[in-house]
């Protein structure tokens, strides 16, 4: 086996599927949309550790996203264990729309 020579493939057949993707234009929203749509569809209710990251999943996200959110000040832990949004994640909403 040529370790080598099939790294080299690889790295051809991304190169090539980059520029693919490319030239299909922008289709995926960015940054600033996914944060939007994420904070309107979470909205005001709790979200349990796996429902977040299912939530962070689902707007194109990682899920440990959430914990840079939290560390943000975007995401807080309700007394009964539950994630919500801080007023700072609606703010940055409200400036947005």
């Amino acid at each position: 086996m040529d370790v080598a020579r099939i790294q080299s493939a690889l790295r051809l057949l991304a190169k090539g599927l980059e520029e693919l993707a490319a030239g299909l234009g922008d289709a995926e929203p960015g940054e600033d949309e996914r944060t939007a749509a994420l904070i309107e569809e979470w909205g005001e209710r709790g979200l349990t550790q796996g429902e977040a990251s299912t939530m962070f999943r689902k707007h194109g996200f990682a899920p440990q996203t959430a914990g840079g959110w939290a560390r943000g000040d975007w995401i807080a832990i309700g007394e009964d264990g539950l994630r919500y949004l801080t007023p700072k994640s609606h703010e940055w909403l409200r400036e947005r729309r």
